[in-house]
């Protein structure tokens, strides 16, 4: 009997500064794979990772040296999964073990056959039966709120002796990596924790489950006067993966020798501007003068610490000190709706797709 396989492809780009759309992608038929030669397993694709990252992926140019563009017609490479091994070729991994991507490899599609030293184990004991976790909190995702906020927002640095209310603020709250981001910054000494998130659905999420102090809709507020009111000392930290006219406004709030944790920039992601797209002059006067911290940030930079970090996470994660919420869209023919409904906000904590049962 001949095996069925699927796969979505990159049927058509959404146009230079264009939103992307439903029909950008094709769900079809494709070839069942053959046996995995040495050195690779054969996969059953479980879960779908869909970052805002993939964005950039549409265009000729994702302007990061570690993205490769999409080509039309071909199986969508993704960044990111969960699976389940049917057949191995390699000593490392046996049929029936639960895996993960390694880096940026993790094709769309329902069965594949991979190279073994291009994916990893999955700690079963740290997921328990929430085979999701490893594409959110204890995968990339958590490891780049972690590593920015431990590393990158300075919030230990600060006083402690309550001369100042230790301010951080995170833009796309409710996204997969800010709502984490908001909680760590937490618990590594912010007094106070303020999302920007785009409805009042999300503003009640951050502050009745995520633990955040205060949210601003920034589609029906005022952010600028916002902030001005929930950060009387001003924004220590601020967590960007947002840029565009509400980054600008946070930056205003900031305090001198504050620092900007430069995550994500989704506002410039539908264009073809560079990576991180340059502020507008009187921003940057603004850094300047007040001798703001604002650097790219690359959780790749810290892979030497990925499995300590991990651990970090499920510790917190099982203590119940962080909670970690996803939006699940069902069946790989829906990835590229799962895709556009994150694009513009539909999400609540990570965007994922559930392809299959394990």
């Amino acid at each position: 009997m001949k095996l069925l396989n699927y796969q979505v492809v990159f049927a058509k780009p959404p146009g230079v500064n264009g939103a992307p759309a439903e029909d950008n992608f094709r769900y079809e038929s494709c070839e069942y794979p053959a046996d995995p030669p040495p050195g690779h397993v054969l996969v059953q694709n479980l879960y779908l990772s869909v970052d805002p990252a993939q964005r950039c992926q549409m265009n000729e140019s994702t302007g990061a040296e570690y993205l490769l563009p999409w080509q039309l017609g071909q199986a969508i490479p993704g960044l990111g999964g969960v699976g389940k091994v049917l057949s191995s070729n390699d000593d490392g991994f046996s049929t029936g073990d639960i895996v993960m991507s390694g880096f940026f490899e993790w094709p769309w599609k329902l069965y594949f056959t991979i190279e073994a030293d291009k994916i990893m184990k999955v700690d079963e004991r740290l997921v328990g039966k929430r085979l999701s976790l490893p594409i959110s909190c204890l995968g990339l995702v958590g490891l780049t709120a972690l590593f920015g906020i431990t590393e990158r927002s300075q919030l230990r640095s600060l006083p402690t002796d309550g001369s100042i209310r230790r301010t951080l603020v995170v833009s796309g709250a409710a996204g997969a990596c800010g709502h984490i981001a908001g909680q760590i910054g937490r618990l590594e000494g912010a007094d106070r924790v303020v999302g920007i998130c785009g409805s009042d659905t999300k503003c009640q999420f951050l502050t009745t489950q995520a633990g955040f102090d205060a949210a601003i809709n920034y589609r029906s507020e005022d952010v600028s006067a916002r902030l001005a009111e929930l950060c009387p000392d001003g924004v220590h930290s601020y967590f960007d993966n947002v840029g565009g006219p509400i980054s600008d406004a946070v930056i205003a709030q900031m305090a001198p020798g504050s620092a900007v944790v430069l995550c994500g920039q989704i506002s410039a992601y539908n264009t073809d501007a560079p990576y991180p797209p340059p502020l507008r002059p009187e921003v940057q006067r603004l850094v300047d003068e007040r001798g703001i911290v604002r650097e790219r940030f690359l959780v790749l930079e810290y892979q030497d610490r990925f499995a300590d970090g991990v651990a970090r996470l499920a510790r917190w994660l099982a203590a119940g000190a962080i909670k970690v919420f996803e939006t699940e869209e069902d069946g790989l023919e829906n990835a590229g709706k799962a895709f556009c409904s994150m694009m513009s906000g539909g999400n609540i904590g990570k965007q994922i797709v559930k392809v299959s049962d394990a």
